[in-house]
This record gives structure tokens, C-alpha cells and sequence, in this order.
């Protein structure tokens, strides 16, 4: 599969999570977000930053905003093509699609983990030591989760770069025997 071929496959099958992906499909896919995000950030560096400035008597001070309207444009463009491509390269390598999505999940187990366990370590402000308790105990959970979620795109990661499953899988035939 040609770099060309997968950006026309990856944004025909915009929402199709079912079947597989080859690793050219997804790699070659992943290079056109990454080149196209580039572009999109020049831009938007180029014609959208504005300088804001503001004088005192005393002091001087200059802060650059952006608010990068290309860079979201083209990141909004790519989001599901590229979760669907991502999604089906999973089922290549014979796992399920949210496999794609595990680091995301963890993200957002570690913030639940934060929200609630120091949200509910402050209601007991009257408690005693029970704040202190949830607290430590809401720690001790999420350090090994960040721990984890440090690990988790390498992972995820590492299964795009795995080798097609060989034959057929519970996801359908494999990319590099069916014939276009």
C-alpha cells in the first residue's frame, strides 16, 4: 500500500470500525497527520499569533496568544479517521479495538481517582484524621496509576507495530491476502 493509497482508504472508511488495517495503512496514515499538523502549526504561527501588551508606569510586559483555528481545523478533520484506522489496525493484530483507546481510559480512571478521592477527603474536614486517610489512601491509588498510564502509550504503541495476524481472524481476512 502507497502513502497515497492509505490516506484515500483511511478517509473513505471515515467511520468503519470493523475489519483490519495493515501496518503500511496505519503508519502511512499516521505520517499524513503528522505532516499535516505541522503544516497547520506553521500556519497558524505564521497568520494567527497575536501580540498582546500592556504598560504600567514601572513595567513593561508582553504575552503571545494563539488560538491555533488551522491546527484544530485539521486535528478535528483526522480524529476519527484516524481512530477508526487505529481501531481497525488493533483487530490485525487480533485484539479488540478499544485496546486503541486503553490510555485514554486510564487518563480518565486516574482523574475520576483524583476528583473524588481528594473531593471526598475534604468533606471530613471535621473528621479528624479521615481527611488525611482518603488523601494517603487516594495517593497511593493513583501512583501507580500514573505509573501505568507513563506506560500505557508505549504499550499501545507497540501493538500498532505488531505483524498482521496470519489468515483469517475474528475480524476478517487478513489485509495483505485479499486481493483489491
Amino acid at each position: 500500500m502507497t502513502f497515497s493509497d492509505a490516506i484515500r482508504t483511511c478517509f473513505s472508511k471515515f467511520f468503519t470500525f470493523s475489519g483490519r488495517a495493515s501496518r503500511p495503512e496505519y503508519w502511512f496514515f499516521f505520517l499524513f497527520i503528522v505532516i499535516w499538523s505541522l503544516i497547520a502549526g506553521f500556519i497558524d504561527l505564521q497568520f494567527f499569533t497575536q501580540v498582546a501588551t500592556t504598560e504600567t508606569e514601572t513595567t513593561k510586559s508582553v504575552a503571545a496568544t494563539s488560538s491555533q483555528p488551522v491546527q484544530s481545523i485539521v486535528s478535528l478533520i483526522v480524529f476519527f479517521p484516524h481512530l477508526a484506522v487505529a481501531w481497525r489496525r488493533m483487530h490485525d493484530t487480533g485484539r479488540s479495538g478499544l485496546y486503541a483507546l486503553f490510555p485514554l481510559l486510564l487518563m480518565a480512571g486516574a482523574v475520576a481517582v483524583l476528583v473524588f478521592g481528594i473531593g471526598m477527603a475534604s468533606s471530613f474536614q471535621h473528621g479528624g484524621n479521615l481527611d488525611v486517610l482518603f488523601t494517603r489512601a487516594t495517593l497511593l491509588i493513583v501512583i501507580p496509576t500514573l505509573l501505568i498510564l507513563m506506560i500505557s502509550p508505549l504499550l499501545v504503541l507497540w501493538w500498532l507495530t505488531r505483524p498482521s495476524q496470519p489468515g483469517t481472524n475474528k475480524y476478517g481476512p487478513n489485509p495483505y491476502e485479499v486481493t483489491q
